[in-house]
């Protein structure tokens, strides 16, 4: 039942970072924001900490005793959830190129990963988490079935596993569809640069030309086109890599342009 228990949490707690964090980035970028690597409204990142936290408080009771330092809750709260994130950017990144996240625009960033005021935020959100809420959920297993957690971690596991299989679908789809619009629109680049006279008229077309780009994504590639940033491949040459990232950050602006309702045409 434990197993049963704990992955019913880690969803929950998942669809409440979700929650989180596209409200928070919704405000801070000023439009909506759907965050999360899946297409699911959950980030599995927040329901992972929670969970692992939850378990490790109640493996080591001195952690929870009153007693216990809110200081020391705060520093394992914030290196947890520092490690978490570091090791989940360095995971996607490995495997898709492409970052969720990036704070290399905040001080004290370790690679663009983690950052001290994001960490610090989490060690807050920590002590709040360890005090107020992992007792109140605990408080309300006694009042819940058992077959309840048997039956709703096997409905959750399904629809994770479909959104997990979707996902990993869509986006290698998506990079390999992005990589071969990138180069016919080179190929087309290169054809009119050759006669330099039509020049002006293909810079005047280019937002055109990336919106058309984008109407060719199915619904689904561009919920993730907008969300991620994409990263050098070492597979290409540097200029290759800045030709590619920028092409990719052509069709993001693009893409928020459609979904806007300012469809260039």
């Amino acid at each position: 039942m434990d197993l049963a228990q704990y992955f019913t949490e880690f969803i929950i707690y998942s669809f409440l970072g979700w929650i989180w964090e596209s409200i928070y980035c919704t405000i801070k970028e000023k439009r909506w924001q759907d965050r999360g690597f899946l297409f699911g409204p959950i980030c599995p990142i927040y329901g992972s900490v929670v969970v692992i936290t939850s378990i490790v408080f109640k493996e080591f009771p001195v952690l929870t005793d009153p007693d216990f330092p809110i200081w020391a809750v705060f520093l394992i709260c914030m290196l947890g959830s520092a490690v978490a994130e570091y090791a989940t950017s360095w995971f996607l990144e490995k495997r898709f190129h492409a970052r969720w996240w990036d704070y290399s625009n905040i001080p004290l960033n370790i690679n663009g990963r983690i950052c001290i005021p994001a960490s610090l935020g989490f060690g807050l959100a920590g002590i709040l988490i360890v005090k107020y809420l992992i007792p109140a959920v605990s408080d309300m297993h006694s009042l819940i079935s058992p077959l309840f957690y048997e039956f709703s971690s096997l409905i959750f596991a399904i629809m994770l596993g479909a959104d997990l299989a979707l996902t990993e679908s869509s986006l290698s789809a998506l990079l390999k569809q992005v990589e071969d619009m990138h180069n016919e629109f080179n190929e087309k680049a290169q054809e009119n640069y050759e006669k330099m006279a039509e020049a002006p008229r293909i810079f005047g077309k280019r937002i055109k030309e990336m919106t058309s780009y984008v109407r060719m994504l199915g619904q689904g590639q561009r919920s993730i086109l907008k969300k991620i940033k994409l990263m050098p491949d070492t597979k290409h040459t540097d200029i290759q890599n800045i030709s590619r990232i920028a092409f990719w950050q052509s069709l993001k602006d693009a893409a928020h342009t459609i979904s806007k309702g300012r469809d260039l045409r």
